[in-house]
């Protein structure tokens, strides 16, 4: 393997002032294309659906973390990725907490985040 070249990221070559070939962009295009907002909306809804159920039968301080991340999970209204990542993180780690009941949420998470490319 001596003698093999490896380049990652922007590389320049100069060669006396001559024959410059500038920067070559060692760049490469993102892992996922954009989620399709309409599988993304249906997935969303369902999670909306599967997590009213789900509430009923948790804890009331889980009940409340439920609540308090749904208004972030949709990622409408300006909500960062980060904090609809971190929504979808919390109902995702109540839904695995409960067992056989919460694993149809659990699953819409997964769908969820697939869509977004975040898994």
């Amino acid at each position: 393997m001596s003698g093999d070249s490896y380049h990652f990221g922007d590389s320049v070559t100069m060669h006396g002032g001559q024959g410059n070939t500038g920067i070559v962009k060692g760049q490469t295009a993102p892992v996922s294309a954009p989620a399709d907002n309409t599988a993304l909306r249906a997935a969303v809804e369902e999670l909306r659906q599967l997590l009213g159920e789900l509430r009923d039968q948790v804890s009331a301080v889980n009940a409340q973390t439920i609540d308090d991340s749904l208004t972030n999970i949709d990622g409408e209204a300006g909500t960062p990725p980060e904090e609809q990542h971190r929504a979808l993180m919390a109902v995702a780690g109540i839904a695995a907490t409960v067992g056989a009941v919460g694993q149809p949420a659990l699953d819409a998470v997964n769908r969820i985040l697939e869509l977004l490319g975040a898994r």
